[in-house]
């Protein structure tokens, strides 16, 4: 599974990769987390607002910091 995290290195950005890796690793999940902060890569993926989260080229979050049990349940569903 890969794990995408769209922003631009703000503090709500870096927030949302903490809860990312939290949540992963909490599930036990193998998976790699990439931070993306080219805006030309975001505006592709249609993120207009960030942070937005990308699971295997889905974008499924956009415009919030995720609770690790949003992510959780994100994941889970997937």
């Amino acid at each position: 599974m890969i794990i995408k995290i769209l922003g631009a290195g703000c503090d709500k950005c870096h927030k949302a990769v903490e809860n990312t890796k939290k949540a992963i690793e909490e599930l036990g999940i193998d998976a790699t987390i990439e931070e993306v902060e080219d805006l030309i890569t975001m505006m592709k993926y249609g993120v207009m607002s960030t942070p937005g989260i990308v699971i295997d080229e889905k974008v499924v979050l956009v415009g919030r910091i995720p609770e690790v049990e949003d992510i959780k349940k994100i994941v889970e569903g997937k």
